[in-house]
C-alpha cells in the first residue's frame, strides 16, 4: 500500500487542456487550490500536504491515457483524503470525474468538500434543523460521480474559510487510516 500522507485536491480547470499557466490561473477553482499552497507557504504549521508534489508535474495537453490519468491515480493512491473544490463554476470534466471516481470508488478515501462560493457555516447548513441546504445538495448534480458515490466514504462539507479548512485537515476522522463511518458531515452553527 502506498504511503497515504498527502491531501489530494480536485478542482476544475478546463476540458480543453492548456499549456498556458495564465489560462489555468484564470479559472477560479484553480485559484482556490493555489490559496491552500500559499497558506502552507506562509505558515508551515498549516496542515496541508500537497499530493500534487508527489510526482512529476504534467501539462494539461499531455496524453490522457499514458500520462495524465496514471499521474492523477498515483497521486490519489498516496493521499489520505481528497479536497474537492465545488463551486458554481465547477464542470463535470474528464479529470474531475476520474479524480472523484478513483478517490472514492477505488481508494475509499474521505472527502472534504470546500464550497468556495460560501464563507459561513450557515451558508452550507440549516442551523436550526442541522441539515445540509438544498442549494448545496443541488450543486452535487454538477458532478454526478460525486453525487452517486459519496455515500461510500465520510464526506465533510465546509465553506471556504481558512480556519475551517485547517480544522478539517487536522481532523483524523477525514484521513484514510482513521476515518469515521461513511456519511455526510458538517460543522454546526454553534
Amino acid at each position: 500500500m502506498a504511503n497515504k500522507t498527502g491531501n489530494y485536491c480536485a478542482f476544475y480547470v478546463t476540458d480543453r487542456g492548456t499549456d498556458s499557466n495564465l489560462t489555468a490561473h484564470a479559472v477560479k477553482d484553480f485559484v482556490y487550490y493555489n490559496m491552500l499552497r500559499a497558506w502552507k507557504g506562509k505558515d508551515s504549521t498549516f496542515p496541508f500536504v500537497d499530493s500534487h508534489d508527489k510526482n512529476y508535474n504534467v501539462r494539461d495537453t499531455s496524453d490522457w491515457e499514458t500520462t495524465l490519468k496514471p499521474r492523477l491515480r498515483d497521486r490519489i493512491n498516496k493521499s489520505k483524503n481528497l479536497i474537492f473544490f465545488l463551486s458554481k463554476e465547477t464542470k463535470n470534466s474528464k479529470a474531475v470525474r476520474e479524480e472523484i471516481d478513483h478517490a472514492i470508488n477505488v481508494n475509499e478515501i474521505p472527502v472534504i468538500v470546500v464550497y468556495p462560493d460560501f464563507k459561513e457555516k450557515s451558508d452550507i447548513i440549516n442551523c436550526s434543523s442541522k441539515t445540509i441546504k438544498k442549494k448545496i445538495e443541488d450543486m452535487w448534480d454538477q458532478v454526478p460521480i460525486f453525487r452517486d458515490s459519496k455515500y461510500k466514504v465520510p464526506v465533510l462539507h465546509i465553506p471556504y474559510k481558512k480556519d475551517l479548512i485547517r480544522a478539517a485537515l487536522s481532523n483524523p476522522d477525514y484521513r484514510y487510516s482513521t476515518k469515521t463511518k461513511a456519511n455526510d458531515y458538517f460543522y454546526t452553527c454553534d
